[in-house]
């Protein structure tokens, strides 16, 4: 039972694995090389002798054959705790860190519309529409996936609001976090959950190219705001950069959370306010809070 009351096999009930050829790669590669291993301990003798036909002294034979034996334990006990971490971070991890992202705004009573961006199975998205419900609020929370991901449908995550009873507080639309379907100041809450760093990975994750794809992501984050609004972002990896850029964009109450190891990185939950209402004065501008002069 995790810190939330639920156990992991409740939540995967309802909302499975993401991209789950992962941790099964890992786990037959990992029995694969457990049965390697094994062989080398069962049969180390009959492998020194082999390998004594292409080393000179029985010495260098056996210290070959334990050698390549340990490495290949090695590598079985690294890639079960691979898969392993993969699947607790795609499940129980993923709605731990939910629960942190909900906790993270201080008051859902007065939130009206909530986006979720990345939406995938609807963990985060879920998280936020029980919040609402409890808190008593009319509002509603949008959860948008990219339209390029076919692998899981508006309709399955809406299956699993209904699953979690909040589908009255949900819906789903496709569309580009880029440069998001939504008119400025719109959103009380913006979240994310290990989301914006596969924006622009098909320009490679260390590109320029794509850094600029994730600053465009949360300038249109910070463009359908309210003023006064709260963004939550748990991501993997690119916590610093996002700092920079929201300290660019002049976000207040700017905070990143501890180092959470997930699916085999380091991720941070990143929090933040945009400012009330900017009001123009002699010589100064409006804050543009879009990202569209970086190549």
């Amino acid at each position: 039972m995790g810190k939330t009351g639920r156990d992991w096999t409740q939540i995967y009930a309802i909302y499975g694995v993401d991209d789950w050829q992962t941790p099964l790669f890992l786990l037959i590669n990992a029995i694969g090389f457990s049965i390697l291993s094994l062989l080398f301990l069962l049969y180390f003798e009959p492998i020194c002798l082999f390998l004594h036909h292409f080393l000179q002294s029985p010495a260098s034979a056996r210290f070959a054959a334990g050698f390549t034996g340990s490495v290949t334990a090695l590598s079985a006990v690294c890639l079960f705790f691979a898969a392993a971490n993969f699947f607790y971070s795609a499940v129980a991890l993923h709605w731990e860190m939910s629960q942190r992202i909900v906790s993270s705004v201080p008051d859902w009573s007065s939130v009206k519309h909530a986006l979720d961006l990345g939406c995938g199975r609807g963990v985060l998205l879920n998280a936020v529409a029980l919040q609402l419900k409890k808190s008593g609020s009319s509002g509603r929370v949008v959860g948008l996936s990219p339209a390029q991901n076919v692998s899981i449908s508006p309709n399955h995550t809406l299956r699993t609001a209904g699953l979690e009873g909040v589908q009255e507080y949900v819906t789903c639309r496709p569309g580009d976090p880029r440069t998001l379907p939504f008119s400025d100041n719109y959103f009380d809450v913006v979240v994310s959950a290990v989301f914006v760093h596969t924006v622009g990975k098909e320009y490679g994750t260390k590109s320029a190219a794509a850094a600029a794809e994730r600053m465009r992501v949360l300038g249109e984050v910070v463009r359908v705001m309210k003023p006064g609004g709260v963004g939550v972002v748990w991501d993997l990896a690119h916590a610093a950069e996002y700092v920079q850029r929201l300290n660019e964009l002049k976000m207040e109450e700017i905070r990143v959370s501890e180092r959470v190891t997930a699916f085999m990185v380091s991720s941070h939950i990143v929090s933040f306010r945009k400012p009330r209402q900017h009001f123009v004065g002699p010589g100064e501008v409006r804050l543009d809070w879009r990202f569209n002069n970086i190549c």
